[in-house]
C-alpha cells in the first residue's frame, strides 16, 4: 500500500500517527460542510435537557458544534477509533469534565446504547463507511426516542463523478445517491424523510424521523 493511500485510509478508522494528523485535516476540512448541514436543523427539536448523540464523531469538531448550538443538551460522541475518540476527548476537555460530553468508543452496528435514548443522532461524513448501513440505520432507529431525528451530513451526492476516485484510494468507501440513502432510512424504519442539495457543491444533508 503506498503512502498516500495508506494516509487516506485513516479516514475510515484513525489510527496511528497518520490517523492523528488524519482527525486533524477533519476538523478542519469538513466544517464547512458540517455547517452547512448543521443550518437545516430546527432548533426546536432540541429542548431542554435532550439527549444528542454525534456517530461517527472524527477528531470531535462536530462534536463541539452540537455543543454550541443546543447549550441545555447533553450530547454523547461516538467513535469505533480510539484515535478519534481520544481527539474527541481533548477538543471537548472543558464539555467532559462539567458531564454535558460523553465519549465512547463502540460500532454503529452494535451500540452500546438502550432502546429509546436520544433525541437526536447526527452523522457528518461517516455513513460512507457504515456496515450495511441498513443494519447500521436500523441500529440508529433502535436508539432513537419516538420522535427523534436522524441528520446525515454527506460531502458526497454521488453525483459528482470526481468523487468515484476517493471509493478506489479508501478502502470500504460508498458513496450513496439522495435517493439510495433515502430508501435505505426507509427499510431501517425511519418516516419522514427530507433532503437538502447544494448542488453546485454536490453535498447533501438528510433529516429522518422515527414515527412516535
Amino acid at each position: 500500500m503506498g503512502i498516500l493511500k495508506q494516509f487516506f485510509n485513516n479516514t475510515r478508522k484513525p489510527d496511528g500517527w497518520m490517523g492523528k494528523m488524519m482527525v486533524n485535516s477533519m476538523n478542519q476540512g469538513h466544517a464547512a460542510v458540517s455547517d452547512w448541514g448543521l443550518s437545516y436543523f430546527p432548533d426546536i427539536l432540541v429542548a431542554a435537557h435532550s439527549m444528542v448523540a454525534d456517530f461517527g464523531c472524527g477528531g470531535g469538531r462536530n462534536t463541539a458544534a452540537l455543543l454550541k448550538r443546543f447549550p441545555a443538551a447533553r450530547v454523547t460522541a461516538l467513535d469505533y477509533s480510539k484515535v478519534a475518540c481520544d481527539k474527541t476527548k481533548q477538543f471537548n476537555r472543558n464539555e467532559v469534565q462539567a458531564g454535558r460530553c460523553n465519549v465512547v468508543q463502540g460500532d454503529v452496528s452494535r451500540l452500546p446504547f438502550e432502546a429509546a435514548t436520544f433525541d437526536v443522532i447526527t452523522a457528518f461524513e461517516t455513513v460512507y463507511f457504515w456496515p450495511g448501513p441498513v443494519e447500521s440505520f436500523q441500529e440508529v432507529w433502535r436508539v432513537l426516542k419516538p420522535g427523534g431525528t436522524f441528520m446525515i451530513v454527506n460531502e458526497s451526492d454521488g453525483r459528482n463523478t470526481k468523487d468515484e476516485k476517493w471509493a478506489g484510494i479508501i478502502d470500504g468507501m460508498r458513496i450513496f445517491t439522495q435517493e439510495r440513502l433515502t430508501q435505505y432510512l426507509k427499510d431501517a424504519g425511519f418516516s419522514q424523510i427530507a433532503a437538502h442539495v447544494n448542488r453546485k457543491q454536490h453535498w447533501i444533508c438528510l433529516l429522518a424521523e422515527k414515527a412516535r
